[in-house]
């Protein structure tokens, strides 16, 4: 009976690669969704019923956002005074003075958590009711013709066989699988099997990613040494690089999106720019000796060595570098001009994570230790010299920001131990107190050395703006990050972070659930990496250890997915 069993499960097994390798070569080819599903996101409202979507026959304008109540509008009103965010206060006070049901009147409806254990999450959360949720349902979704050939709703899980048959009768009427039935399929199967040991080295890692395409893995070490690794040729290192002028670590890397060169930066002004190939033929890279490591000064030259650098990004044409600095500061420096064309005094503290919006590179978002998000728009911020807007929620710094590249929506990692997720539509100006302005939470400790005060307790940012909260992960020691999944084989259905108890925690963007919990390591997971088109990820920890982990083909998904039955797809 046993080896009856096993028979099918491959066959489903080799069909789900089928799809998979199909999302590979049609999803490369476009990052976005079709204009029609933004248009019918921003026009109409799809509906999630008992875990089905459900496509209402008539569309109905989306109801304009509910204001906040009196308070909150004081709070967080358009006055543009350049002096409102001096007047902004901070409270402090004992742990002991934070009670659990102090905000228990606050809604959960929009402040889903999830809990950090291994059986799952501790609360239940309430899912996501915003247009993100119907967007992300859209780009998941099969095909109307494989969801009645598996005599499914459209909003059903549809198995692979299925998909598989339809293709054969062309359902789709185009003979293919589209972007969505491939991120139907991608999106069941999490990189949780494993892990297996890519490196392992008596140094803490601290950046690990992944090239756009997956084809090279860029990873950075505390003892000067950046290693990129060819994943299409078994992990071989393509070049060893020796940091020059480093300070304490490698505090970022970024890979010029044609991979041609990677840029890296340390807790100094000067960022330095490496040739991804050999010039020399070798291996090693070594500062002007076997390479040539160009300089990038951020700084004036009256200004040396006054600051250093956390944040690093190319922008989407490889022209321009953006990066957030502990001088307060943004900075975005032209390569072909090399020199820094814009510097934006933009936070009262660190600035620890910045980030292109989208591929326009127009909208800048940033993150810092005085606990706020700011959007930054580029075409009027000369005239303005302020930012768009900015978004408060996080009761602590912020150590990382990743965007969902559609100029709408990012996510951030706090200190105060929470994932949060935005719609820059909810912006403010600024922060204007009013006379009954409710107090914020905060405490005086330091992250690097001690632990959250506030942990295990129910305490919440009064004027939290965004529209969903993640919980379960340790933000402690370091900038730990956080991403969505890919587009290309999720439909970026996930998020996903590393964590200071050693484990990369991934959480269900709608439901806000967590739906898996890789634990390996013996340190602090800094960064972790998706691959972008296939189940594996990458954790990159404290310990010395790049740890991969892969989904394999025949074992059981590790997310909820219904029965199959497999004498179901033949008649009797």
């Amino acid at each position: 009976m046993e080896g009856h069993e096993e028979e099918p499960l491959d066959f489903v097994a080799r069909a789900t690669r089928l799809i998979a390798r199909f999302g590979h070569y049609q999803g490369t080819a476009s990052t976005r969704m079709d204009a029609s599903l933004e248009d019918l996101q921003d026009t109409g409202r799809l509906r999630l019923r008992d875990g089905n979507l459900a496509i209402p026959a008539r569309l109905e304008l989306l109801d304009s956002e509910d204001s906040d109540d009196e308070d909150d509008d004081d709070y967080l009103g358009q006055d543009d005074d350049e002096d409102e965010d001096e007047e902004d206060e901070a409270f402090y006070f004992d742990v002991t003075e934070v009670s659990d049901s102090e905000e228990s009147s606050q809604s959960v409806e929009t402040r889903a958590m999830s809990g950090g254990s291994d059986s799952g999450a501790v609360e239940s959360p309430a899912p996501l009711d915003h247009a993100i949720a119907h967007s992300t349902a859209v780009r998941c979704l099969p095909s109307e013709g494989s969801a009645r050939l598996g005599k499914l709703k459209r909003g059903g899980m549809v198995n692979a066989m299925t998909m598989l048959k339809g293709r054969e009768f062309n359902v789709s009427g185009n003979g293919r699988f589209s972007r969505a039935e491939c991120c139907h399929v991608g999106a069941r199967f999490l990189p949780t099997d494993g892990p297996t040991i890519v490196e392992r080295l008596n140094s803490r890692a601290y950046i690990g990613q992944f090239s756009i395409d997956g084809s090279l893995f860029v990873a950075g070490f505390q003892d000067r040494r950046i290693r990129i690794y060819n994943v299409e040729k078994g992990w071989e290192v393509q070049k060893d690089i020796q940091a020059r002028n480093l300070r304490w670590t490698v505090t970022d890397t970024a890979l010029s999106p044609d991979q041609r060169f990677l840029v890296y930066a340390s807790i100094t002004p000067v960022v330095y720019l490496v040739n991804v190939g050999s010039e020399s033929g070798g291996v090693r890279s070594l500062a002007n000796v076997t390479d040539i490591h160009e300089g990038l000064n951020f700084a004036s030259d009256s200004r040396g060595d006054a600051f250093g650098l956390w944040s690093l990004q190319f922008s989407e044409n490889g022209r321009e570098l953006v990066a957030g600095s502990n001088d307060k500061r943004i900075y975005v420096y032209d390569l072909e001009a090399n020199r820094p064309v814009l510097k934006i005094n933009a936070h009262k503290d660190d600035v620890n994570a910045v980030v292109f919006a989208d591929e326009s590179c127009n909208l800048i978002y940033s993150g810092s230790d005085d606990n706020t998000c700011k959007v930054w728009d580029r075409r009027c911020f000369a005239q303005r010299g302020r930012p768009a807007g900015q978004l408060v929620g996080h009761l602590e710094g912020i150590t990382f920001i990743d965007s969902r590249k559609d100029g709408r929506y990012f996510i951030s990692n706090g200190k105060d131990q929470t994932i949060k997720l935005w719609d820059i539509r909810k912006m403010s100006s600024g922060p204007t107190p009013s006379r009954r302005a409710r107090r914020i939470p905060s405490f005086a400790w330091d992250y690097r050395w001690m632990d959250y005060p506030g942990m295990g307790r129910d305490v919440r940012h009064p004027y939290d703006q965004s529209i969903m909260t993640y919980k379960g992960h340790l933000v402690l020691r370091t900038l730990i990050r956080c991403y969505f999944s890919p587009l290309t084989s999720t439909g970026q259905k996930y998020i996903y972070t590393g964590s200071h108890d050693g484990c990369v925690y991934i959480y269900d963007l709608v439901t806000g659930k967590q739906v898996s919990r890789l634990s390996y390591h013996r340190g602090t997971v800094r960064d972790c990496s998706w691959h972008p088109t296939e189940p594996m990820l990458v954790s990159s920890s404290w310990d010395g250890n790049l740890a991969k982990w892969e989904h394999l083909h025949g074992d059981k998904p590790r997310v909820e997915v219904p029965h199959a039955n497999y004498e179901d797809f033949f008649d009797d």
